[in-house]
């Protein structure tokens, strides 16, 4: 018998699997419930289940955000209203799902399931592929801004009023379209994961607002000039490395 946690915001939800997985009385034993991911995590510490039965989009702390903080990994069967995109990731990585409203046919597979993983547990994929799944579709959160130093203050810049980031040995700088330039905390490896797709590395050291390129020179060696709209007509240099990536962005 596997010792479970259901871990939902709804509480009618709860309710439901809990009735459903009560017709499986050799197979499961809920030893408590929770109904948001702070909550999922006291329990899950306090009682070591074996399997969870978790929602996904719960407000706070996210289904993938607790699992995240999660230092032994139990099964995980995902409770979920997701498209069809991210279920057939589940499927194909064996990660198992029950899309709600649950229903007992459903429910059904997932018992079989589990009950393979008991007599063959060295086979359970969930600790080997979870979180590489997980991090594909978590929900990006979208950056408006960056924060800047100016003497005591922070200032929040938004993003349509940045022309370029550029690096310079261990620095990284911003650059406005007013043509102010400021020193930040982010890497430009950082920067190209965070920001919107209309941000481009064009170099091993620039970041472009694409929104704000007045043209394109060709230069030496197949490389291009950006020329940016900004005060400055700031110039920037693209890599060798990068040229495919401006072509097709520039479509040309």
């Amino acid at each position: 018998m596997l010792k479970a946690i259901l871990i939902d915001d709804e509480p009618l939800a709860i309710s439901r699997l809990k009735r459903l997985l009560s017709k499986f009385p050799d197979d499961f034993e809920v030893v408590a419930t929770a109904n948001n991911g702070h909550e999922g995590l006291a329990q899950i510490e306090a009682h070591q289940p074996d399997i969870i039965f978790l929602d996904i989009e719960m407000p706070v702390m996210s289904g993938f955000d607790m699992l995240a903080q999660l230092q032994n990994m139990p099964l995980v069967v995902f409770v979920t209203a997701y498209d069809q995109y991210a279920i057939r990731a589940f499927e194909e990585n064996s990660i198992d799902y029950l899309l709600k409203p649950v229903e007992i046919e459903r429910l059904e597979k997932t018992v079989e399931k589990t009950r393979k993983f008991q007599t063959k547990p060295t086979e359970n994929p969930f600790n080997a592929q979870l979180m590489s799944v997980l991090e594909k579709l978590k929900p990006k959160k979208e950056m408006h801004a960056i924060s800047v130093r100016v003497g005591e203050r922070y200032v929040f810049i938004p993003l349509n009023e940045i022309g370029h980031f550029e690096a310079e040995d261990k620095y990284v700088f911003l650059n406005t379209i007013e043509g102010k330039q400021h020193l930040i905390s982010h890497t430009i490896t950082a920067l190209e994961e965070k920001l919107p797709s209309y941000f481009v590395r064009v170099s091993r050291s620039s970041i472009v607002n694409t929104t704000l390129i007045k043209e394109l020179q060709k230069d030496f060696n197949s490389k291009f000039v950006v020329v940016m709209k900004d005060i400055k007509r700031s110039r920037i240099k693209t890599g060798t490395s990068y040229t495919e990536q401006v072509r097709r962005l520039m479509e040309i």
